[in-house]
Order: structure tokens, then sequence, then C-alpha cells
């Protein structure tokens, strides 16, 4: 059986994080990973057995061959990557915190940020079930906000993330991901993004001011997240989890839910899938962790609500009540 296809667009960066616990300035030696959420969700997408295909533009330089080579070794096709001649690869630099982790960017005039909708002439869509994007590719340059849109005229089903970054936004237009997300079939977004964004956290007034998307997963950080479709919103409480810290963990969200909407599963499965995936995140310092034990996913999906709910995922194991 041939595997359903995934577009990922978006940039991804090269990732350093301290090799040490402690504070960062006193850090001797730093650990080199890839972050970016668009490839994120093509690497959870992947290990889900999806035909994923992440589409980027990196510099022609070790950080970009590193990235590249990190991402395609999870089972991600790169071979829509373009390799930008003069614009390097960006890069960031995370400290680790449970409460929320310090981020600090060097990616203006990156590789990334001189894309456009030309990139589509080139990009073969023709079994593609869905494509992938979020918000933060519409701050990167006028031309990356133009590929958007293009992407969203395609004839194809589109997830948006808004993926809120405010510092990439300080001397933008913030108004224009509610267009773009009203634009997509699926949103993704946290009620604390929505209510900085827009001025609104609840999910009906979400629903209110974002009426065409066929779904909505309003995110509730630890608490849950509620799904918006015609009929009558769900609710799926978060697992209980030891975070290490919680970069990434919305990508994996975004990617379990894909991956049971894709294979028709259940609307209370979508949820909980995105609720597993993102638990592995959340049990490591990287972007991208370890999926749980398939046995337990596969036990905790259809679990009553009382199992799920009293479950415990720590960094020895998952604790069913």
């Amino acid at each position: 059986m041939e595997r359903q296809e995934v577009v990922c667009l978006g940039e991804s960066m090269a990732l350093f994080v301290p090799a040490q616990a402690g504070p960062v300035h006193e850090a001797r030696a730093w650990t080199l990973s890839v972050g970016g959420a668009e490839s994120n969700v093509a690497s959870h997408l992947a290990r889900y057995g999806f035909h994923a295909r992440w589409v980027s533009a990196l510099g022609d330089d070790a950080l970009g061959l590193a990235v590249r080579d990190r991402i395609a070794g999870v089972g991600v096709d790169v071979s829509d990557v373009r390799t930008d001649p003069e614009r390097p690869t960006g890069l960031y630099v995370k400290e680790v915190s449970a409460d929320g982790s310090p981020v600090r960017y060097y990616r203006r005039g990156s590789a990334a940020s001189g894309m456009g909708p030309e990139l589509l002439a080139s990009l073969d869509t023709s079994k593609t079930a869905l494509v992938h994007i979020s918000g933060i590719t519409a701050a990167l340059s006028p031309s990356c906000l133009d590929l958007l849109w293009a992407v969203l005229a395609l004839p194809i089903r589109v997830s948006f993330d808004v993926n809120w970054r405010p510092k990439l936004w300080t001397d933008l237009d913030k108004g224009v991901l509610r267009e773009l997300a009203d634009a997509a079939d699926i949103v993704f977004v946290g009620d604390d993004e929505a209510q900085a964004v827009w001025g609104v956290e609840d999910p009906a007034e979400i629903r209110a001011l974002l009426p065409r998307p066929a779904e909505i997963v309003v995110k509730h950080g630890p608490r849950g997240a509620t799904l918006l479709t015609g009929e009558q919103p769900v609710f799926e409480s978060a697992l209980k989890v030891d975070v290490v810290e919680p970069v990434g963990a919305g990508d994996a969200f975004a990617a379990g839910f894909l991956a049971a909407d894709l294979n028709g599963e259940s609307v209370l499965r979508r949820l909980r899938r995105g609720h597993l995936t993102a638990a592995g995140v959340l049990l490591t310092a990287e972007d991208l962790g370890e999926p749980l034990p398939e046995d337990v996913v596969a036990k905790l999906l259809d679990a009553d609500e009382a199992t799920w709910t009293g479950t415990y995922v720590t960094g020895r194991g998952v604790i069913l009540p």
C-alpha cells in the first residue's frame, strides 16, 4: 500500500543547547541539534509511516549540511530543499527550563527568508494529501508571505499552525495571521496565542473569528485541547508528564493529530494521538524526542477516561493507574 504523502514547508535552523545543566552563561560545551516547526512535524509524520517531505531552503554551509542530514536521518524526504549560494542557514540558541525555554534567534537574511511563490513551480504535489505550514513563515519576508498565500490557493488540504512568535512580528501586521488561518482547512492555535494575537481565548470566540476551517484545534497548554468541527466541541485533557522543557511539543501534537486525521481515526483518537506524541517531546530538551512505546500508545488511544487521566508519563517510563 502506497504511503500517504504530506508536504511540510518552512524554515529549520541549526539549534544549540547547553551540553550540561546549569546557568547558560557558564556553559563550556554546546550540543548541535535542529529546530524548526515544519520539519519537526515532518519528522514525527515520517515516524508514523507517512511519506513526509520537508520543503525549505538552507545556506551552502556546514550548518546547512548538518540540518539537512539530521532531518533526513529520521526518514524525512529532503529532496525538495533548496541550497541558497548566498544566504546563510539560520541558527538559534536555547536555554533549558521546564517553565519555558528562553530562545535567541539569528535568522535575519537567512536562506529560508528568500523563499517565494516561485518555489511551487518546481514542486510536484500531484500525490500530496496535505500541506502543513505555519505563521512563522509569514513573518520571515514579504516573499515568504506570498508563498503561503500561493500554498493556500492549491487544490490540496492545508493545515496551518499559528505558531505565534512575537519577536518576529514587532514591525509587521499580525492581522494577517487571522486571514491565513481562516483560509486553511485545519488550524492549530494555543488559547494563549489567540489571546495575544486576536484578543480572545475561548474556543467559541476563536471559531467566530475563523468560520471557514473544517477543523480548529485550540490548545490549552497542560490542561488539554479542544477540537472544533461542525459538530459539538470535543475536549480531551492532556497527559500528566514530567516536563523537561516544552519547546517542540506543539509541533509533536500537530503531527500526532494530523496522522490520526489522515488515517480517518475518530475525533477522540486525533486529540489523544496529539497528546501522546507531545508527551515524548516534553521529556527531552531537544525539539524531537523519542516516541512513547507502541504498546502503551495502543492501550491509551482507546482507554477509558479514568485510565487516560490517571496515566503519568515520566522519564523512567509510563505509569498506568
